[in-house]
């Protein structure tokens, strides 16, 4: 599976893609094929702060219930409310189905991130692919 160059990443598997002072949080592709069927995902609140590293939600499916993290720190602008309906939209379009948007704290945190590349290179290591 192909990441988005212009996204960044975690070693917790989540992206985030920034646009000027927000930055729009998802699951990856990888992490939703780990999970297996998604029947459930906790969102934050609108207006919640978020730490980097620390956790906002979990994503739950028929395997296991896995912890979000955030991958920068900042304030929650908007929440994806079709997952609470449709949790399974991770499934089949990980790298487009966003979670929550927040507005940064300190964007050069996402200089911290993983690129695509470097991404890519941490889950063929931890699969042995």
């Amino acid at each position: 599976m192909a990441y988005p160059a212009e996204y960044r990443y975690t070693k917790e598997h989540e992206w985030i893609a920034v646009d000027g002072s927000t930055g729009t949080v998802g699951i990856t592709d990888y992490a939703q094929n780990s999970l297996g069927d998604i029947v459930f995902v906790e969102l934050p609140k609108v207006g919640d702060r978020l730490e980097a590293g620390k956790t906002f939600g979990s994503v739950e499916s028929v395997k296991a219930v896995s912890d979000l993290f955030s991958p920068v720190s900042g304030t929650v602008t908007a929440v994806n409310e079709e997952l609470v309906s449709v949790p399974e939209k991770l499934n089949s379009d990980a790298n487009t189905t966003w979670i929550l948007k927040l507005e940064l704290a300190d964007a050069k945190q996402v200089d911290g991130l993983l690129s695509a590349a470097e991404y890519e290179a941490f889950t063929s290591e931890e699969t042995g692919h």
